[in-house]
């Protein structure tokens, strides 16, 4: 807008101080005419106060002004608070009727900035509105009007904003919400032991919190658990690991009548199962090359305990020497295979022959504890085909495999050949992906050759690696509740030393034995989900060949949905969704089951899910702002205000007219040019000398 204004300026001939120091002089010089009252000391005076005039040079001055419009500015929360109930309606209402309000006022202009989800950060509603200031010049900016509920995480110290800021809060004064706090929970636990989780309950906006509220505890879908907790107070949970790997356990607090939301009702945990330390029992049946390689594989994982005997003199070289004269010690058979043997996680039997060293009890004991869900490994030599096999005890009733001797011909193979990784081994996670292993039908391995190994007959399991001429290699079997592998060679210490570019010898082992103890990362028929990124993402493992069945996935609030798997390398296929809702996901195709925890994405934001205006009330006194409530049902009035006056009252909220504007054109007029102030002067000057002459 274009508007002209005038008005009087001065433009001196001299400067302002020796103008003022001539009037110190004049009025000096008309001192003694005043005392004396002489004649003619008016028209003196007026001669002086008329040359004065001349030289400060009186101009009627007009400007031509362009009128810039002010701005103000208005944030609009979108956070996830802003979201329960129905906040995130009367915000966009409140929005539109503003914009319209906004458009009616002369010289405004309403600019519009969002803030969005801030995660683990809270709302950053101050970051969001200093973006959109650094584009608006201070001496424009009429106001900040926040459509927001309060609960705002990064208010300054002091006002950023030199304008009134005003908070207009969805919902109504007095709201009260209930919240499920958890003050301590632990990332990982041992199995076969308890987690303490340490949580409370607090009722917020209540002015007498007290009593108690019933909390349910579930644990990977189990059937739920309740317990009374004491409002406002600690209280602790004991939650059993009773397997490895991830578990989540979901805590839900009864809601309160009349409360905002029940969205921090729960929480959800993730507790890491893992197994202290791993106790090892590896027997070898007598000395030879490669008895070395399995006590350096279990001795270099600091988890394992490894108790390891050598069978250095059998029964059958007993020379009757008395044993206190022996350097060597005493195999304890009945303390390790009867007294305790359930204490072991692991039993290694390293080309170990029966040779009356253990009795048939023994041995039974054995075969009961894998059945009762111990694990046992078997590497053996040329014993496993002769008459002391264990195959031919009562442990040979857990065997994958036995020896195959037919006539002319002995139950060992020598020769070399490389080991070669079956089909079903390439989809199985001990086998899966060995580095140098053939992935393709018909290609050779890239790893060192074996010169060794036993002629036996599959009877269960998995055949996961073959030798020469397809004979089986390692077999992996579920026996009851336990787990038995079988390496029918002991060249694999060939691979440790490098021979004919050595092998993942390690690798193979260390997965061999970890499947047997169970690591969940290795079962061979698994679905595990986790949430990354907001999205679901599923993996399922199967020794099956041929594509899965989809899954049914439950979502937190009950609803599901088919989700089709995606065929991936190995025995591997997954599926990805995105997680609209925090709380537990479950993953199932009948048969397994699995969970992921999807947790609030702003915790701070939830924390207190009442709208308040408190937190801003700093910044909102500093500015002359005010803070009103859309509940009501009535939006406030905009008005335009003058700068230093009150800014908010009853039922309006006030934008400053700043009144900025650039100049485009200046015309100026003196009032007392020289030609005409000289005849003035002279004038007076003659009027003076006349009165005072008379």
């Amino acid at each position: 807008m274009i508007r002209t204004v005038a008005g009087f300026d001065f433009a001196p001939i001299l400067p302002f101080w020796l103008l003022g120091l001539l009037a110190v002089v004049a009025a000096l010089a008309l001192g003694p005419a005043l005392w004396r009252r002489a004649r003619g000391v008016t028209w003196r005076a007026l001669g002086f106060g008329l040359l004065l005039l001349a030289l400060a040079n009186p101009r009627l001055v007009q400007e031509t002004r362009e009128t810039r419009p002010d701005i103000a500015l208005l944030v609009v929360d979108r956070s996830d608070s802003a979201r329960v109930a129905n906040r995130a309606e009367q915000i966009e209402a409140a929005r539109a009727a503003l914009e319209a309000r906004a458009a009616k006022l002369p010289e405004l202009e309403l600019r519009v900035v969002e803030v969005p989800e801030g995660g683990n950060q809270g709302t950053r509603l101050f970051a969001a509105a200093d973006r959109a200031l650094a584009d608006i010049p201070r001496a424009r900016l009429a106001g900040v009007i926040a459509l927001s509920d309060g609960q705002v995480h990064d208010v300054p110290a002091t006002s950023p904003i030199a304008a009134p800021f005003h908070v207009l809060l969805p919902g109504r004064p007095g709201e009260t919400d209930r919240r499920l706090r958890v003050i301590e929970a632990p990332g990982f636990g041992i199995v076969g032991k308890e987690v303490e989780l340490r949580v409370a309950i607090d009722d917020l906006g209540v002015t007498n919190p007290g009593g108690v509220a019933r909390l349910t505890i579930r644990r990977d879908g189990a059937p739920p658990r309740s317990e009374n907790v004491p409002l406002g107070r600690e209280h602790r949970i004991a939650v059993p690991i009773e397997r490895g790997g991830s578990s989540v356990i979901e805590l839900a607090a009864e809601p309160r009548p009349g409360e905002v939301s029940e969205a921090n009702n729960r929480a959800v945990i993730t507790v890491m199962g893992v197994r202290d330390r791993l106790r090892v029992l590896l027997v070898s049946g007598e000395p030879h090359a490669g008895e070395r390689t399995w006590r350096r594989l279990l001795k270099a994982d600091p988890g394992v305990d490894l108790v390891h005997f050598t069978i250095l003199r059998p029964p059958e070289k007993d020379d009757l020497t008395p044993l206190n004269e022996l350097a060597l010690i005493a195999f304890p058979v009945r303390e390790l295979f009867q007294t305790k043997l359930r204490e072991f996680d692991l039993i290694v039997f390293d080309r170990f022959a029966n040779r009356g060293i253990l009795p048939p009890i023994y041995l039974r004991n054995i075969a009961d504890y894998v059945r009762n869900g111990g694990a046992l490994l078997l590497s053996v030599g040329p014993e496993f085909g002769g008459p002391a096999s264990l195959a031919a005890t009562p442990l040979g009733a857990v065997l994958p495999a036995r020896p195959s001797a037919t006539s002319g011909q002995s139950a060992v193979a020598d020769g070399a050949y490389r080991p070669r990784v079956t089909a079903l081994g390439a989809r199985h996670p001990v086998t899966e992906g060995l580095p140098g292993a053939n992935t393709a039908e018909g290609q050779e391995p890239r790893w060192g050759r074996w010169y060794r190994s036993l002629r036996a007959e599959p009877r269960a399991g998995a055949l996961v690696m073959e030798a020469g001429g397809g004979q089986p290699l390692l077999l992996l079997d579920r026996v009851g509740e336990g787990r038995v592998a079988l390496l029918l060679s002991d060249h694999i210490w060939l691979w440790a030393r490098g021979h004919d570019g050595g092998g993942p010898q390690a690798e193979l082992l260390r997965r061999a034995a970890h499947w047997l103890m169970r690591e969940p990362e290795l079962e061979e028929e698994d679905l595990t989900a986790r949430i990354e990124a907001g999205r679901l993402r599923i993996d399922r493992r199967s020794l099956e060949p041929g594509p899965l069945p989809p899954l049914t996935v439950t979502a937190p609030d009950g609803s599901q949905r088919q989700v089709p798997l995606a065929p991936g390398p190995g025995g591997h296929a997954s599926a990805s969704l995105a997680v609209e809702q925090p709380g537990v996901w479950q993953a199932g195709d009948g048969r397994r089951t699995a969970f992921a925890a999807a947790a609030i994405a702003n915790p701070p934001e939830f924390a207190d899910l009442r709208a308040d205006p408190e937190r801003l009330r700093p910044i909102i006194v500093a500015t002359s702002g005010g803070a009103q409530w859309l509940g009501g049902g009535a939006l406030p009035e905009l008005r335009r205000v003058l700068p230093g006056r009150d800014a908010a009252g009853a039922g309006w909220l006030g934008l400053r007219r700043n009144g900025d504007h650039t100049v485009t054109g200046i015309a100026a007029l003196p009032l007392l040019p020289p030609w005409l102030a000289l005849p003035f002067l002279l004038g007076v000057v003659l009027l003076a000398w006349r009165r005072e002459g008379r």
